[in-house]
């Protein structure tokens, strides 16, 4: 049960409701968002910046699905990994293979570069201070400096995102199906 209460796209001020129905197509996130909405300014400048990165998808869904299920599974949040597994799932990766990610360097439904976003995605979020140069060698071998720049944010931020989720306890929404992160 949530630590705070969720406010809903009416508790919003006129002028973000429009974006609360763009949010609502980048999937079932009206509880996340609800708790977001205790202040606007957070609410209004991250879902912007999602739905403005999800418009110009300048980075392949299945690579940002795999980075955002990594990172959730390292940190063991099973309101990320409950969204984001099955939107892997769409891009090629099946639900066992999601839950196995962590276990990259045979796994059968990865390719190279596959694996290489699992490893980049370990590295930004336990290894960030210790990530050699050899890692980007590899990555600029197959993304372009604004990709690589978005793959780490969206990275680092899921993993904000897993903390602000687990720290404030707010429920799964209702019709998606709850996938435990925890080993």
């Amino acid at each position: 049960m949530s630590r705070v209460s969720i406010k809903t796209r009416t508790d919003l001020p006129a002028e973000l409701q429009p974006l609360w129905d763009k949010m609502s197509t980048y999937g079932a996130f009206e509880n996340q968002a609800g708790v977001m909405a205790h202040r606007p300014p957070i609410f209004k400048h991250i879902w912007s910046l999602l739905v403005d990165l999800a418009d110009e998808a300048v980075v392949s869904k299945r690579y940002l699905e795999l980075g955002l299920v990594t990172v959730s599974l390292l940190n063991k949040c099973t309101y990320c990994v409950s969204h984001h597994a099955p939107k892997l799932a769409i891009q090629g990766v099946s639900e066992e293979g999601a839950e196995r990610l962590l276990d990259y360097k045979d796994h059968p439904e990865l390719d190279d570069v596959d694996r290489l976003v699992v490893e980049y995605a370990i590295a930004v979020t336990n290894n960030w201070n210790k990530t050699r140069d050899e890692v980007f060698t590899r990555l600029r071998e197959h993304f372009s400096e604004a990709q690589i720049v978005e793959l780490t944010w969206r990275i680092a931020l899921c993993g904000a995102f897993n903390r602000f989720n687990d720290i404030l306890q707010f429920d799964i929404e209702q019709g998606v199906v709850v996938r435990e992160a925890a080993e």
